[in-house]
């Protein structure tokens, strides 16, 4: 453990994060998680949106004690940041779910459970005493989806937060050459990569095969295991429409955020329907190859809002800088999902804790050398023109 503990200290960023977890963890499973889909042009557009923004920093401005403190959904949050929603984070590390959950709290943002976590909406809102939101896949049954959302409501849950880019699962053709499925079937492939990464192996055998809590008793399926896991992924609603996120609406009563927004015609219909905010992302390229970068999409939709909509984005966060240029781009905050969980696979909740402490503590550096006092002075001024042009 102690030289675990070493390794993460010396991990100066979220890709030495990333490496620390593509060792320790068997191939198939690294690349579940560090994949996307076909060709994984949009994966890969997704961080290259992001670097090809460029700072335009300013002088003479006193930036001796940064202000990270924002507004996010009308509460405060301690810094520009939300926890992704990540299913069956528990391959990369027991009870992943709850490290992750408890290191948002930590740093004071606000975490997102995924449907498919391997902890159950009660068990989290018992466990974590932070900013909590439930994330919710439409489901063909409309039976379950409510009452997701009524437990959802129950536990305290702040905000829903309300997939709509998962009409059916992307094309990931790194799982289907390494035989991962769901259900997940054994191959002697996986039983080499386990003996030759003991401690990974060890840690899933001591803790048992996952159960996916919140989906108990889809399609009479009482088991919560790996099976239920497939027969949520038949039972994606490729029929949800505009009526039925308009009675989603009105049985929420709290925050809503739509996920998977990347049109300007989306986006300003969703805001006369009467949603709390939009989150821009294509699924962190999981989904449609060929999509639009998050960070390209941001800008224009921002526009289209002209203020109307708080915005959070995800898909390519890598670096704290990245957190600066979305905020002048248009949106309130960033939201990570495998940066975290690098951290988490590399370390648990120390790793967890080791990412968004790197991730905010390249913010302040960002923000000192960009010469902006405080995350809610930051706009597009800050941003080179050309730059943008160029995207």
């Amino acid at each position: 453990m102690a030289g675990m503990a070493s390794a993460l200290q010396r991990a100066l960023s979220i890709a030495d994060l990333r490496r620390i977890a593509q060792r320790r963890l068997p191939r198939s499973v690294f690349e579940f998680i560090d994949g996307g889909a076909e060709d994984e042009l949009t994966l890969a557009d997704n961080r290259a949106a992001f670097e090809r923004v460029r700072i335009v920093p300013r002088v003479l401005v006193d930036v001796s004690a940064p202000q990270l403190r924002t507004d996010l959904l009308g509460q405060p949050s301690a810094a520009p940041f939300v926890i992704a929603p990540m299913g069956s984070c528990v391959l990369g590390w027991p009870q992943a779910d709850l490290c992750l959950a408890r290191t948002a709290a930590a740093h004071g943002i606000p975490y997102t459970l995924s449907t498919m976590a391997t902890t159950s909406i009660e068990r989290m809102a018992d466990a974590v005493q932070g900013r909590l939101w439930f994330q919710l896949y439409v489901l063909k049954d409309r039976g379950l989806n409510d009452k997701l959302v009524d437990r959802a409501f129950a536990a305290g849950y702040e905000t829903l937060v309300v997939t709509l880019d998962l009409p059916a699962g992307g094309k990931r053709e790194r799982d289907l050459r390494n035989g991962i499925s769901i259900p997940l079937r054994f191959s002697p492939r996986h039983i080499v990569e386990g003996l030759t990464h003991p401690h990974w192996a060890w840690q899933m055998l001591r803790g048992g095969l996952p159960e996916f809590e919140n989906v108990r008793g889809l399609m009479g399926q009482e088991s919560a295991g790996l099976t239920i896991a497939a027969k949520v992924g038949q039972s994606l609603d490729a029929a949800y429409s505009w009526d039925d996120l308009a009675r989603l609406r009105a049985r929420w009563p709290r925050k809503l955020l739509v996920k998977g927004v990347l049109h300007p015609a989306d986006a300003v219909r969703l805001a006369a329907l009467g949603v709390d905010g939009l989150w821009v992302s294509n699924h962190g390229g999981r989904q449609l190859d060929g999509a639009i970068a998050s960070a390209d999409a941001l800008p224009r939709l921002a526009a289209a809002l002209n203020g109307k909509l708080p915005l959070v984005i995800d898909s390519g966060v890598r670096r704290g800088v990245d957190a600066l240029k979305a905020r002048a781009l248009g949106a309130q905050a960033v939201a990570v999902g495998r940066a975290a969980l690098f951290g988490a696979c590399a370390g648990g909740e120390a790793g967890a804790h080791r990412a968004l402490e790197i991730l905010i503590g390249e913010l302040a550096l960002a923000m000192k050398l960009a010469g902006v006092a405080a995350v809610e002075k930051i706009d597009a001024t800050v941003l080179d023109p050309a730059s943008l042009r160029a995207a």
